[in-house]
């Protein structure tokens, strides 16, 4: 019996729109620690910095992740000026990094190839403001840096993430509460807010 697995299509939406995103460690292992946490909470806030998506709220468990977050309209990218441009690639790379984008631009530019700079800099662009690129950054870069940490290879993550689409109002404030119970219900705090 030969069967063939279609994904199926992410909703997504042209203007503002909220998604409840999750996604599970392979294998349901308990690998994420306090360690990994800290590092998975300062790297949610690079990547949001560097797509624009913004992070309404989170919970970081053991095996598992849940953020809820509000995708800015796709068309926004397109007013993105080029000195935000470098400060959003600042939250996601390193200064030498950085650097060599600003000097290949400044090379391009000088040798009169601005069409090279200019399609560049869209290939950052379409990065930017959409969930897909958030989860993939995210999930992407904490894999590589756990690995290297723990010495292991191989994918850390199950599946790709899964995600909801949520209508604001009493929905979003209803998953937003959700996300954040999780730790009481998983017995690791009384109280949500004493779960950092």
């Amino acid at each position: 019996c030969f069967l063939i697995c279609m994904r199926r299509k992410r909703i997504k939406r042209d203007h503002l729109a909220y998604y409840h995103c999750m996604s599970r460690i392979v294998g349901r292992e308990m690998v994420i620690g306090e360690v990994e946490k800290e590092y998975m909470r300062r790297l949610i806030r690079r990547v949001e910095g560097f797509t624009g998506v913004n992070v309404l709220t989170y919970a970081i468990m053991t095996n598992h992740i849940h953020l809820l977050l509000e995708e800015p309209e796709r068309d926004d990218v397109q007013s993105i000026t080029d000195d935000e441009l470098m400060q959003r690639l600042e939250c996601l790379y390193t200064e030498p990094e950085v650097d060599e984008i600003r000097v290949r631009w400044a090379e391009w530019e000088l040798a009169g190839l601005v069409d090279m700079v200019k399609d560049d800099k869209q290939r950052y662009l379409v990065r930017m403001n959409d969930i897909s690129e958030f989860m993939k950054q995210v999930k992407q870069r904490f894999s590589c840096w756990y690995n290297r940490r723990v010495g292991r290879v191989g994918t850390l993550w199950e599946h790709r993430f899964k995600s909801v689409l949520v209508e604001d109002g009493a929905a979003l404030r209803t998953m937003a509460a959700y996300i954040e119970m999780n730790p009481v219900r998983a017995g690791l705090v009384d109280d949500p807010k004493a779960y950092r």
